[in-house]
């Protein structure tokens, strides 16, 4: 059977200040390669090679709190910066770049807090 390589078609947050959560998204974003390609007046779509798979969106009363999203990082690296981008831009660390052996022994990730609260990982699944 023919499989797509990604395993969601995209994924949409909605955030309570458009224009904080893209610029928290650009930054922290940046390390993985995922830039923003397009946005609307209540929306912004992010993604790689033109392709905007993940979307943030303006929420009229409390956004939605609770969600996970993990991105996929190519290396160890990569997660390092991109918790330390993340953390610059205003995120709140929800768990430091480290092994994760619980998952599985070759797991790699970091987790941050965004200004919505969405829970925002980049996990690297390789050796270091």
């Amino acid at each position: 059977m023919d499989r797509p390589s990604r395993i969601f078609d995209h994924v949409t947050l909605g955030v309570a200040d458009l224009a904080r959560s893209t610029a928290f998204y650009r930054a922290a974003l940046a390390p993985l390669g995922i830039v923003e390609i397009l946005r609307g007046e209540a929306f912004a779509g992010f993604g790689r090679d033109g392709d905007p798979t993940f979307w943030i969106g303006a929420r009229a009363g409390p956004a939605g709190r609770g969600a996970h999203v993990a991105f996929t990082a190519p290396d160890r690296g990569v997660v390092r910066a991109f918790h330390a981008a993340a953390l610059a831009a205003g995120g709140v660390d929800n768990g430091p770049p480290g092994p994760r052996p619980a998952y599985h022994p070759s797991y790699y990730g970091a987790f941050v807090n965004d200004p919505d609260g969405h829970n925002i990982e980049a996990v690297c699944h390789g050796p270091e």
